[in-house]
């Protein structure tokens, strides 16, 4: 590359990942899946009862209000569900991305890179209801709820469409850079948005670059990786109305030589967009977590350690060794030996859980609460554990066709016997057992709703959420105060 290649200030046009992210965003009416708009109603009231239930938890609801007291919108702001908070949309982006992601119980997206596509309804609902409660003119006319699930689609695809190829992760990079990237799409256009507005504000949330990993594993795991989503999509309706301002973009944001995306933090390689462009298939694939507030790549091991309980829990002075064999990206990611610190660091451990599935039949949030990991009999289970990679697992979770996040868990005794080998490939959220799971799903966020909500607003959502058309005709303002404290 010569000297002057880098002088040159001629402006090109707008890298064409922009360009198909932007006229992706604006054709709604290229969102036709029935199937993708039943399931977006699940994501959303899954979403939503997860952020409920992170009430329950000081650590979260302490960085949860105004960034400083006082600094509230009352009869403007955005509600924040479960709580009496108006607040500008930057900070309600950051509460409610915070309250869904911070147990780790919300859906997730598995691929090359991993992800949980409902971290971007902090910016959705955020900018949905502001826009709601301060509607005027034919450019900001009131949002429904069909809305919501339109742009959460959108959200998912384009988040989960590019993680099928790019591995962040492999690079340090935390996987909420693409909860920035597709919130900013989706906020700028139901903020108003022109496509020049949303490739602006896209090409300002490439150039913010991306977290570091380093609180999401050892030594350092922490409480980061839970407020994380809702730092991304605050910074995302951040870009989205500056656009809105007027604020100028990067046309060759991407592809700059020496200093671009692709230059700097894909170390030179291109960020890859699929051939098979941006639909709907995210939404539809889409992985749930309902039995268990766990890493999903553990979710199976979990399962089939549950299945094991019975047969061990009369015997755990007799416990010799514990197999679990797992995929790549679990063994990658999850397993975990020493010291466990803090909830954030039990969560993403794959020995922790097993160990407290085998234990007590059961593994919820607070069982990677302080009190709970004193229970010794954990460690002790834990420092018997082997993790292994089975290449078949590892395989059938990249195939297209199969999607499996399989574990097997095998217990060994001191006398030369052995429980079963109990494997399960595919969990209950998965597509597959959609049908099983569903009940379940609701199960759950009706019990979530019921422990934060009156009585009264309890049944009244759920009234509204039983009936799907009359779900998508309402204005998002009425339905986010219903959730309101």
């Amino acid at each position: 590359m010569s000297h002057d290649d880098l002088r040159s200030a001629v402006r090109p046009a707008p890298d064409t990942l922009l360009q198909q992210l932007a006229d992706y965003t604006l054709a709604v009416d290229r969102i036709t899946s029935e199937e993708a708009i039943h399931t977006a109603r699940l994501c959303l009231l899954d979403g939503l009862g997860c952020a409920l239930l992170a009430l329950s938890y000081p650590a979260c609801v302490k960085l949860l209000g105004p960034v400083v007291p006082g600094a509230e919108m009352p009869g403007r702001g955005v509600r924040v569900p479960g709580t009496t908070f108006e607040l500008d949309p930057l900070q309600a982006a950051f509460n409610i991305g915070t309250m869904v992601r911070w147990l780790d119980f919300n859906d997730t997206w598995l691929a090359a890179e991993w992800g949980h596509p409902s971290d971007n309804l902090g910016a959705i609902l955020a900018v949905a209801d502001f826009v709601s409660r301060n509607a005027g003119g034919e450019r900001t006319p009131p949002l429904t709820v069909r809305d919501v699930l339109i742009a959460m689609i959108q959200a998912y695809e384009i988040q989960g469409v590019l993680a099928l190829e790019n591995s962040f992760n492999r690079l340090g990079l935390d996987h909420v850079l693409l909860v920035r990237i597709a919130s900013t799409a989706v906020a700028t256009r139901l903020l108003g948005g022109t496509r020049a507005h949303i490739i602006n504000a896209l090409s300002n949330a490439f150039l913010d670059g991306g977290a570091l990993r380093a609180y999401r594993h050892a030594p350092n795991t922490g409480s980061r990786k839970s407020w994380a989503a809702g730092d991304a999509t605050s910074r995302a309706v951040r870009h989205a109305l500056f656009a809105l301002k007027g604020e100028m973009g990067y046309p060759s944001a991407l592809t700059a030589k020496t200093w671009g995306f692709e230059e700097v933090v894909m170390r030179g390689q291109p960020l890859r967009a699929p051939a098979q462009g941006f639909g709907s298939y995210v939404m539809e694939n889409i992985l749930f977590k309902i039995s268990f507030p766990a890493e999903f790549h553990a979710q199976t091991a979990v399962e089939a350690a549950l299945c094991l309980h019975p047969q061990m829990v009369s015997r755990l002075d007799q416990v010799e060794r514990i197999r679990i064999e797992t995929q790549q990206s679990g063994k990658r990611i999850i397993d975990k030996t020493g010291p466990l610190n803090n909830p954030a660091d039990r969560d993403h451990c794959l020995q922790y859980m097993v160990a407290v599935a085998l234990l007590r039949g059961s593994l919820t949030a607070a069982d990677y609460e302080d009190e709970a990991a004193a229970d010794a009999r954990i460690d002790v289970l834990r420092a018997k554990m082997e993790v292994v990679e089975h290449p078949g697992f590892s395989r059938d979770y990249m195939d297209p066709g199969s999607r499996s996040i399989a574990n097997a868990v095998q217990v060994f005794f001191r006398d030369g016997t052995a429980t079963e080998r109990a494997v399960v490939e595919y969990p209950i959220g998965h597509r597959r057992r959609r049908k099983e799971g569903l009940p379940l799903l609701l199960a759950k966020f009706e019990k979530n709703l019921r422990g934060v909500l009156s009585a009264r607003k309890a049944e009244a959502v759920l009234a509204l959420c039983n009936e799907p058309a009359r779900l998508e005709q309402t204005n998002v303002a009425q339905f986010m105060e219903l959730l309101s404290a």
